[in-house]
C-alpha cells in the first residue's frame, strides 16, 4: 500500500500567519511517500530511503519515545530546551506520527509492519516537507488498518505532529498537503481559491542553517507586537486578488512589497537579497517562499515570477532553478 502527500508554496503570508493574518498557499508536483508492508516479526520498522536512517520498535518502545518526545516538548514550551532538541533525529517525528495515531484511534498492530518512505521535497526548504511526510504515514496507517478517512482527524494528528518540528504550526502545511490546490488560510480556517496561472519557478538557495521553529521563534521575539503584520495583510490580500485576475504586473508589484516585508523582519540572508535585486532588475519579483533564515547565506526557496527561466542568474549565483506545478489533489492513496 502506497500514499502520497504534496508539498506547499507559501505565496503570501508567511510568518505573518502565526499572528493571526492571512496567507496564501498551494500546493505543488512535489510529494512525500509512504510505503507499508506486513512483516512477520513482531516490530515496527521504519526506513527513510533519503535519509539512510532505519530502525525498529516494539510497540511498547514507542510509546516510551513517544513520552519522552512530549516531555521534550514541554521543556521547549518552558524556555528550558531549544526546537532542535526535542526530537534527536528525523526519523523520530516518522515514529511519533505513527503511535500517536495509533494509540489516538485505539489501533492494534497484531503483526509486524515495515514503513518505507521516500520524498522529493527539498528538506529544510519551506516546502512543507515535515507536513506531507507525516500525512503520508497517517493515510496510509488509516488504510492499512481499514479506518474511515476522516480529514479532520488526520489534520489534527498531523499539526500536533508537526510541532514538534516547528515548535508551533499555523496549520497551512498540513491543510494544503491535505487537500491540495490553493487556498487563502487565517486562524484556522481556509478558503479555496483558484490555483496559480501565472508562470513561477522556484529557486533553491541552499537549506538554511536555521530551522523554521528557529526563525519563527527570533520573528516573535523582535516582531511579535510590530504593526508590519498589518502591512503583510494588505500585501496578502492585494495577492489574492491579482492572482484571481492572473494581472501578471500586479502580482510582480504585489510580490516585490511581500519581499521587503520579509527583509524588514530579518529572514532574508544577504545573499539572497542580492538576487532578488537581480531578478527585479531584469523586470521580474522574487521572494523566500518559506520561513527564510537568521543566519547564513541561505535562504531555502526562493519563487521568481517571470517569462521565463532565470537559468543564467542561477548559475552566477551557484543557486539550482525547479520546475514546479500546482497540484489539485491532496493525500492520496495510489
Amino acid at each position: 500500500m502506497k500514499a502520497i502527500a504534496p508539498g506547499k508554496l507559501i505565496l503570501s503570508g508567511e510568518h505573518a500567519v502565526v499572528y493571526g493574518r492571512p496567507a496564501l498557499a498551494m500546493a505543488i508536483n512535489r510529494h512525500a511517500e509512504s510505503i507499508i508492508t506486513p512483516e512477520a516479526l513482531e516490530e515496527i520498522a521504519f526506513d527513510l530511503t533519503d535519509l539512510s536512517q532505519s530502525e525498529r520498535f516494539s510497540i511498547r518502545a514507542l510509546r516510551e519515545l513517544k513520552t519522552r518526545i512530549h516531555k521534550n516538548y514541554q521543556l521547549f514550551l518552558d524556555g528550558r530546551m531549544g526546537i532542535r532538541e526535542v526530537l534527536r533525529k528525523p526519523i523520530e517525528l516518522v515514529e511519533f506520527a505513527f503511535i500517536n495515531v495509533l494509540d489516538g484511534l485505539h489501533l492494534k498492530a497484531e503483526k509486524g509492519m515495515n514503513i518505507r518512505l521516500h520524498s522529493t521535497i527539498p528538506m529544510g526548504c519551506g516546502m512543507g516537507s515535515s507536513a506531507a511526510t507525516i500525512l503520508s504515514v497517517l493515510r496510509v496507517i488509516g488504510h492499512y488498518f481499514r479506518v474511515e478517512f476522516r480529514p479532520d482527524w488526520y489534520l489534527s494528528y498531523s499539526i500536533e505532529a508537526e510541532k514538534l518540528q516547528h515548535g508551533q504550526s499555523s496549520g497551512v502545511d498540513p491543510y494544503i498537503s491535505l487537500h491540495g490546490g490553493c487556498a487563502r488560510f487565517q486562524q484556522g480556517a481556509a478558503k479555496p481559491l483558484p490555483l496559480p496561472r501565472a508562470a513561477m519557478y522556484l529557486v533553491q538557495t541552499g537549506t538554511p542553517q536555521t530551522t523554521t521553529g528557529e526563525c519563527v521563534t527570533r520573528v516573535r521575539e523582535q516582531h511579535a507586537d510590530s504593526l508590519i503584520w498589518n502591512d503583510f495583510e494588505a500585501v496578502t490580500n492585494a495577492m489574492e486578488q491579482a492572482l484571481i485576475t492572473n494581472n501578471r504586473r500586479e502580482i510582480r508589484d504585489v510580490v516585490r512589497e511581500n519581499h521587503k516585508l520579509l527583509t524588514n523582519i530579518g529572514v532574508v540572508p544577504e545573499k539572497v537579497q542580492s538576487f532578488v535585486r537581480d531578478i527585479e532588475a531584469a523586470g521580474y519579483a522574487a521572494k523566500v517562499c518559506g520561513a527564510g533564515a537568521v543566519a547564513g547565506d541561505a535562504g531555502g526557496m526562493v519563487l521568481v515570477f517571470a517569462d521565463r527561466q532565470p537559468t543564467d542568474l542561477c548559475k552566477t549565483y551557484g543557486f539550482e532553478a525547479l520546475t514546479i506545478h500546482g497540484d489539485p489533489l491532496g493525500v492520496r492513496l495510489v
